[in-house]
C-alpha cells in the first residue's frame, strides 16, 4: 500500500487496460528506457482510497483514471500553451512512474481525470490511453466534412480512431489484415474496408486516394504504403513507434504534394474528459475482453501474435 505525499493519491485499481506501450516498457524495447523496477500500465481506472496532505482536487470516493502522462510541471511553454502532452519534465505512468498492474497505485491529484457514473470500469480503462491517443491524432489531422480519412490497423487504438473519424464527419476507410478486424471495422461504421494482403494502393485509387491517414501499427511499411496513397495535402498521422525507430520519407513526393508528416503522442486531460463525455453520450463503443492480472505474461503473448479482437482488460473488480 503505497502513502501519498502532498499532491498525490492513492487509488484502489478496477481495471486496467493492457497497451502494446507496457510490453515495450516491460521489455525495454524502446531508446528512451523506463525506471526499474517498475510496474506497467498506463490505463489503470478506480477509486480514490486516501489523499496526501494539503488542498486537492479530487476527494476519497472519487472514479479516477490514471492516464499515460503521470505528471507535468504546469509551467513550461508547453504546459501553459495548452500542449502538457509535450512537458519538459514529465513523468509517463506505467513508464517512469509505477503503473496499474497493482491493487493500489500512486498517482497526481492534478493529472488523474474523473469518470462519469455512467462509463464502466472496462471500458473506462482502454479510453484513457487508446481512446485519448487516437482521438487526438484524429484532432491534429484536421479532417474535414467530405474528406477521407483511412485508418491503418484496427485494434486496440484503431477501433477507436474510426469512431472517432466518424464522429468528426470524414468519409472513413478501414485497413487491416484481418478478416475479422475487417469486420469489426464494417460494425463499426467504416464507410470502405480493404484488406491490406491484397493491392491496397489500386483499391485506395478507385476511391478517389485519402486525405487523412492515421497508422497505428508499428510497421514502416503500412506507414510508407499510407503515404503514397495520400492526395495532395493530404496528412499522415503517425502513431505506432517502429521497433528500429526508422521509417523512410520519400521526400520528392512529400514536397511535391504538399504532403504533412505528423507524430502524435497522446492527449490532454481536457482530450480525455472529451473521450469520457463522448462515451457516456453513447457516441463511441469499445471492444474489450477481460483478463486476470496473474495472467499477464500469457496475455502479453496473446497481443503479440495478434489474435486480440481490440483491447484486453484486466478486471480487478
Amino acid at each position: 500500500m503505497p502513502s501519498p505525499q502532498a499532491g498525490q493519491v492513492v487509488v484502489k485499481i478496477e481495471a486496467s487496460g493492457l497497451c502494446h506501450t507496457d510490453i515495450h516498457a516491460a521489455r525495454g524495447d524502446w531508446p528512451v528506457k523506463p525506471k526499474m523496477p517498475l510496474i506497467p500500465g498506463h490505463e489503470g481506472v478506480g477509486h480514490v482510497v486516501e489523499v496526501g496532505p494539503g488542498d486537492s482536487l479530487v476527494q476519497v470516493g472519487d472514479r479516477v483514471a490514471l492516464p499515460w502522462l503521470g505528471h507535468a510541471c504546469g509551467h513550461c511553454r508547453y504546459c501553459v500553451g495548452g500542449s502538457e502532452t509535450y512537458c519538459l519534465t514529465p513523468q509517463y505512468m506505467g513508464y517512469t512512474m509505477d503503473g496499474s498492474y497493482a491493487d493500489y497505485t500512486l498517482a497526481y491529484a492534478s493529472h488523474v481525470v474523473k469518470i462519469p457514473d455512467s462509463v464502466s470500469w472496462i471500458d473506462a480503462a482502454p479510453i484513457t490511453c487508446a481512446g485519448v491517443t487516437t482521438y487526438k491524432a484524429v484532432k491534429v489531422a484536421r479532417p474535414q466534412p467530405g474528406e477521407t480519412a483511412m485508418i491503418v490497423g484496427i485494434g486496440g487504438l484503431g477501433h477507436m480512431a474510426l469512431q472517432y473519424a466518424n464522429i468528426f464527419g470524414a468519409t472513413t476507410i478501414a485497413v487491416d489484415v484481418e478478416d475479422e478486424k475487417l469486420q469489426l471495422a464494417k460494425d463499426l461504421g467504416a464507410a470502405h474496408v480493404i484488406d491490406g494482403r491484397g493491392n491496397q494502393g489500386e483499391e485506395l485509387a478507385a476511391l478517389g486516394g485519402v486525405d487523412v491517414a492515421i497508422v497505428t501499427v508499428p510497421s514502416p511499411a503500412a506507414m510508407l504504403a499510407a503515404h503514397e496513397s495520400l492526395n495532395p495535402q493530404g496528412r499522415l498521422v503517425l502513431v505506432g513507434l517502429p521497433a528500429d525507430n526508422r521509417f523512410e520519407l520519400p521526400v520528392f513526393e512529400t514536397v511535391l504534394k504538399g504532403i504533412s508528416v505528423i507524430g502524435s503522442l497522446v492527449g490532454t486531460r481536457n482530450d480525455l474528459l472529451e473521450c469520457f463525455a463522448l462515451h457516456a453520450s453513447g457516441r463511441t463503443r469499445v471492444v474489450t475482453e477481460t483478463r486476470r492480472l496473474e495472467d499477464v505474461n500469457e496475455c502479453f503473448d496473446e497481443v503479440l501474435s495478434g489474435r486480440v479482437p481490440a483491447r484486453l482488460v484486466f478486471d480487478m473488480t
